[in-house]
């Protein structure tokens, strides 16, 4: 076996030790063609002229020419820089359409589609509204939701879903939020209960059976309250969603404590009565949330705006941006 090496490609003598133009030498060459000055050009560029003289200096070098010489008209092209000219003007117009590119979104006329992440309860309270402002301005436009469940973080981060929509308190590092609208709390129950028209202390919420939502948006702030205070209220029935919810109560005697925004909402559906929540549970605030990796791209800043201008109006009227890091 021969222990011989392999023999190196041999490098184009024109090509070694050659050095590349950077983007200040190409404008400079631009300049010079253009005002016939290194004066002109220093001006063009807002640099100073010993510094322009030196950039015309290492190109020289680069190119092996002069490439500029005083002549009647100033600084005049050689041969060699007339020849350059075209491609130095297509790298430099190639290089300019690359800084200020950027991706432009037309509702009216886009098919896209939108992910969103939210709660089956804002289904209920905030889709319909955004449903209508995406058609009323993108009528091509696709709307898909899902969930807020433990992939909403690896949702939102690589993309696949475009905002959150919500309360989505696990979300920290490279994720940002804003501010919608603050949540209290309230009762709903059957327009025939006793206690309906009635006020609820403690002990009679207590005392009364209630619908559970486990999965329900806040609802670790109702168990944190009851832990806060000692106490345990009477679960008769647990619920997945708030899919037939309205029927439940106002056919049967139980309460449920449900954030302001889906509980008037389901009562105005099933024409049930409203009661203040005795229990005292922490407010939250409903929140759009999204990755900062998009932070800047259109389509995804036209969705957040339109969330925006429907949604503040519910209470916050000065929306806080925060970078979580």
């Amino acid at each position: 076996m021969s222990n011989r090496r392999a023999a190196t490609p041999e490098i184009p003598t024109e090509h070694k030790g050659v050095d590349l133009l950077d983007v200040r030498q190409l404008r400079l060459f631009e300049a010079l063609h253009v005002t016939g000055s290194v004066t002109g050009a220093a001006e063009m560029l807002g640099q100073s002229q010993p510094t322009v003289s030196i950039w015309l200096g290492k190109m020289r070098i680069s190119m092996r020419d002069r490439l500029f010489v005083r002549g009647t008209n100033g600084m005049e092209p050689t041969p060699k820089a007339v020849a350059m000219r075209e491609s130095v003007c297509s790298i430099l117009a190639a290089l300019r359409a690359l800084s200020d590119v950027e991706p432009l979104f037309d509702p009216a006329s886009s098919d896209r589609s939108f992910r969103i992440c939210m709660s089956d309860a804002s289904h209920i309270t905030l889709m319909p509204e955004l449903l209508a402002r995406v058609r009323a301005e993108a009528p091509n436009v696709h709307l898909v939701v899902d969930g807020i469940d433990e992939t909403t973080r690896d949702e939102l981060e690589s993309g696949r879903c475009d905002i959150g929509l919500g309360y989505i308190p696990e979300l920290h590092n490279g994720f940002r939020e804003q501010a919608l609208f603050a949540q209290d709390w309230i009762c709903i129950c059957a327009a025939n209960h006793p206690r309906a028209g009635k006020g609820l202390d403690l002990a009679g919420y207590l005392a009364e059976g209630h619908i559970r939502i486990p999965h329900g948006a806040g609802h670790d702030l109702i168990e944190l309250a009851l832990r806060r205070r000692h106490v345990r209220r009477r679960v008769v029935l647990e619920l997945p969603g708030f899919l037939g919810l309205s029927g439940l109560v106002s056919n049967t005697d139980l309460l449920v404590t449900l954030p302001r925004e889906i509980g008037e909402t389901v009562a105005h559906i099933g024409g049930l009565s409203v009661l203040a929540c005795p229990l005292s549970v922490p407010k939250f605030l409903v929140r759009q949330y999204w990755h900062s990796r998009y932070d800047a791209e259109p389509g995804g800043r036209w969705l957040r705006a339109i969330c925006a201008s429907l949604f503040l109006q519910k209470g916050i009227r000065s929306p806080r941006l925060v970078a979580k890091s």
